[in-house]
Order: structure tokens, then sequence, then C-alpha cells
């Protein structure tokens, strides 16, 4: 697909004012000129989905700890070496919830095969095998001086699976956000399960969702948007809807900063950037008004399906090795893998882009727990 130019984005922005604008925010400044501090609220498409307001003012990005550790029975954070007030906040985490495709690795029909052997799908349904993937979802453990929030983005069909692995093994409990990046059920299908969380353990969970992907769960979720269609007694996900723009917003005190993608012909998704962390998890072609947005990025975390080429709706692996060289993140971590992508064979492989180019990048793994500073 070619890459079409969308300027709704900037379009939105140029009735701003300049004047206001934050000086750390040169990053922003060059994508969205004219970008106003001022706190603007929207009208939300129905009853059921409150105004969320843009946040007041646009901070420069902090560094990022490039160290990754394994899942480990502990899920402490670490805590920054600068003696500043900034650096002496406490520690945030970036955890993988999950790293595959849609439908998940092992495949049941690899494993039952009557005649062929999936060595991929083999070793997965071994435990702790780094091949084993769930639907890709990452959560942000935002820890400032105010206190600690999880914000999860995306909640799809293995979700459940994935919180029940990782929320005790990291010391977990609370969802206090979850942003959507796309309306496929691999990102919005485990919304039924989040009933453990507003049943048992808060009154309810905040989702921020584009309006285009709103409407959609209008249908696929209706019972937990119109609420009164429940049966008195039964118990659903309590949840508060929040429409998103393209355009930086907060979920409580962290900045969010949407990267409109593409995600197949016409069928538009989102990443996000963190701070200095920049997210996309299901992507077939970037809009050029994007490439702004990923300048200065230290870590790119990018959608890469399989290992020979790309399908109408994913990048495969040549043409995410391409948009790193144009994105040049410091370090590159690789989502969404299908069953042909072997987490050794394609991390050794991947290893000697370091002595030839000295390009860092991996495949991430369900588990994978990284220190970050947002």
């Amino acid at each position: 697909m070619p890459r079409a130019a969308t300027g709704a984005i900037a379009a939105a922005f140029l009735r701003a004012q300049a004047p206001h604008m934050a000086p750390a925010a040169s990053r922003i400044a060059r994508a969205f000129p004219g970008l106003a501090t001022a706190a603007a609220t929207r009208s939300a498409p129905s009853s059921f989905s409150p105004r969320l307001a843009l946040h007041p003012r646009l901070r420069s990005a902090r560094s990022f700890y490039s160290s990754v550790a394994r899942a480990s029975s502990g899920g402490g954070t670490v805590s920054g070496s600068s003696t500043s007030e900034e650096d002496q906040r406490l520690q945030s985490e970036l955890i993988f919830l999950g790293t595959g495709t849609s439908e998940g690795i092992p495949r049941v029909s690899c494993l039952t095969h009557p005649t062929k052997t999936c060595p991929v799908c083999t070793k997965a349904a071994e435990p702790g095998n780094p091949n084993r993937r769930r639907n890709t979802s990452i959560l942000l453990r935002h820890a400032t001086l105010s206190g600690t929030t999880n914000i999860v983005v995306d909640a799809g069909k293995f979700f459940y699976h994935s919180a029940l692995q990782w929320f005790p093994t990291f010391g977990l409990r609370t969802i206090d956000g979850v942003i959507i990046t796309h309306s496929h059920a691999d990102a919005i299908g485990g919304f039924d399960c989040l009933r453990d969380w507003t049943n048992n353990v808060q009154s309810s969970i905040p989702i921020y969702v584009a309006e285009r992907d709103y409407e959609v769960m209008k249908m696929t979720h209706y019972y937990l948007i119109d609420t009164s269609v429940v049966i008195p007694g039964a118990a659903v996900s309590a949840l508060q809807f929040n429409i998103i723009k393209e355009e930086p917003f907060m979920v409580h005190n962290l900045e969010v900063i949407p990267l409109p993608v593409w995600h197949g012909q016409g069928y538009r998704s989102l990443g996000f950037r963190f701070g200095d962390v920049c997210y996309i998890s299901d992507v077939s072609d970037i809009p050029e008004e994007t490439y702004k947005l990923l300048e200065n990025c230290e870590l790119l975390i990018m959608d890469a399906l399989r290992p020979d080429r790309s399908s109408s709706t994913h990048f495969g692996l040549p043409r995410a090795l391409e948009e790193v060289r144009k994105i040049k993140p410091k370090k590159t971590l690789f989502t969404g893998m299908m069953h042909l992508m072997d987490h050794e064979k394609v991390n050794s492989d991947l290893a000697k882009l370091m002595e030839t180019e000295g390009l860092d990048i991996q495949l991430s793994y369900d588990g994978l727990r990284i220190p970050v500073r947002l």
C-alpha cells in the first residue's frame, strides 16, 4: 500500500496557538505545529462514553534503561542512580503480557497433525519456552513519587491467561487503565474477563479507545457499553469508556502519544509513544506524519509477523528491519510473531546485525520485563 499521508492529525493541532507550546516538546512541535497546551475537552459519541481532556502540557521524554531481565518470581522496581529530583522517581517497568499472533503459539493444528511436526509449536508446548506466545499486549507499571499505576495496552482473547501467569509473577493486582490499539479480537476479546477485577479488586476500569473502535465495540460488547440490557444480578465488567483522538492524552499521570498506522488497506490502527518508548503492534504501513512522532525513539517495539515476507496486514521481518533502519531507535524488540519465527534461531540471526550494522534488535517474549523511565 502506498504511504498515504493523512493530514487529520496535524490539522487538528493547527487550530491551536503556537505561543503556548511547551518548550520541551520540540519533537511534537515538528509534527504538530501550533499545539496548544490548554486542556480541551471533547464530547463522546454517546452517553455511555465520558469526555476525555487533552493534557495540559507535553513533557520531554526521559531516558530508557536498556537492561533487559528475564521473567522471575520478583516484580520489584529498580531505582535510578541520579541524585536529581527527577531521577529520584521510582523505576517504571514495561512487561510483555503477550507477543504472539491472534491465534497464539502453539497452534492446536500443529500439535495434532498426524504426519508433520512443527518445530516451533513443539518447543512452545514446553513450559517456560520463549516460543509460547499469547496475543500481543504490554503492561506499563508507571511509578512516580505520587504512586504506581498499572496501564495495559490491549486485552485480547488470551488476556486472562496472560494475567493469570504474569500478574502473580510480578506482584500486579489492579488495572488502572486499558488503552486499545484497534478493535480486532486479539485486542479487545478479553474485555469480558475484566469482570474479575471489577467484581473483586476495584470498582471499574477506564478504557481508552478511538471512536471508530468504540463503534465496533457497541456491537461486539454491547452489554458492556449499554449495561441497561444486562439481566439484574448478572456480573459483567464495569468499564468506563473514554474516546481518544489522534492527539496526545493522559492516562492518570502518564502522557500517551498516539502513533497512527495502517493495519491493512484502509484500516486504521494505533501505536503509542510513552516517553521514549514507541509501541506499534499491528502495522502494514506507516504514514509519513507518524515518522515525525518516532524521532529520537530509545526503544522501538514493532510488529514482525514472519521471517520471509509481510502479509496484507502485518510487517514481516524484512520490512520491519527496513523500518528500524529508517526510524533509527537505540534498541528494538519485535513482537506479534507467528509460529514460523523460532525465538532462538531468529535472535541468533538478529544478533549479527549488531556486528555488521550496529543494530540492537531482538525478539521479545511473553514475560519479558524491561525497566523504563516514562
